[in-house]
């Protein structure tokens, strides 16, 4: 399986993924909201790229957030903050698992007990 950081798609393929027109996705280069990779001039979008372009235009279509109020945002507050993500949705979310905020292994077991001087518990 390829990792979702591994750059392997071309601008056409990400759009037609998204299905936008790739126009769009260069505005959103232009705009700094997306870096993919270069190579000469061929760009390379990652799995992780198409994921944050989804909830871009989340934010900008279904929360009617303009572009310049979303890179004004972004400067306060990380973005699951500003699409109000679901906890499902944030777990599949390279950006907030890798924000240290959330523990990488919930253990459900149930708390151990601290023995008491006298051998009770």
């Amino acid at each position: 399986m390829i990792s979702d950081d591994k750059a392997i798609f071309t601008i056409g393929i990400a759009a037609k993924m998204l299905n936008i027109h790739p126009r769009t996705l260069r505005i959103y280069e232009k705009e700094n909201l997306i870096r993919p990779m270069r190579q000469g001039k061929w760009r390379y979008f990652t799995m992780d790229d198409i994921k944050w372009v989804e909830c871009l235009r989340g934010m900008i279509h279904e929360g009617g957030i303009s572009i310049a109020a979303i890179k004004k945002l972004l400067q306060y507050t990380p973005c699951w903050n500003i699409a109000d993500c679901p906890f499902e949705k944030r777990k599949q979310c390279t950006a907030f698992m890798a924000s240290g905020l959330v523990p990488r292994k919930i253990d459900l077991a149930e708390p151990v007990r601290k023995k008491k001087a006298d051998g009770a518990a």
